[in-house]
């Protein structure tokens, strides 16, 4: 498989899921959460899939198209490890209906050791049956894993629904 492939893969598995999350979710009541906004390209689909949502980001420095940066109200800028932390006990803990987290530096060590030290904030700030869509794995003893429901291939992108 080529990368251009690869990466085609990897963006219809992103956008299926986004789109069957978002279905999911869409008559709750919450908050939706974006870890790592790169380029916008997720924020501007969920935003679009879930009108009147409103939308928290978290990105360590902005680098978006600018058409796709949220409001300074809904964009907490810094270390992901700090903000979130942060953000959860500052009353935000179960209030989130999905988080989207793609937080992947291209350094697979990196990314996962992210991934397992952010879980615990994570977790916390998942509402009940309140869905973690992300790029890797993460350790969320108090949620299901519900990848293989996705018809997503395993290990593709992971799917986690709060218990």
């Amino acid at each position: 498989m080529t990368r251009l492939e690869s990466a085609i893969r990897r963006l219809s598995a992103q956008r299926d899921l986004l789109d069957w999350a978002a279905r999911d979710v869409e008559s709750r009541k919450g908050i939706v959460v974006e870890l790592g906004l790169g380029n916008g390209r997720t924020y501007d689909h969920l935003r679009n899939r879930l009108p009147g949502h409103r939308i928290m980001v978290f990105e360590r420095s902005v680098a978006a198209h600018p058409d796709c940066i949220p409001s300074s109200d809904c964009l907490l800028l810094g270390d992901i490890g700090e903000t979130l932390p942060a953000f959860v006990a500052d009353g935000h803990a179960g209030t989130a209906i999905l988080i989207h987290a793609d937080i992947g530096t291209g350094d697979t060590a990196t990314s996962d050791a992210l991934a397992a030290a952010i879980s615990p904030a994570a977790e916390a700030l998942l509402a009940p049956g309140g869905l973690l869509v992300a790029d890797r794995a993460y350790r969320l003893p108090d949620c299901e894993d519900i990848s293989g429901e996705t018809g997503v291939p395993q290990g593709r992108y992971f799917v986690y629904r709060r218990r």
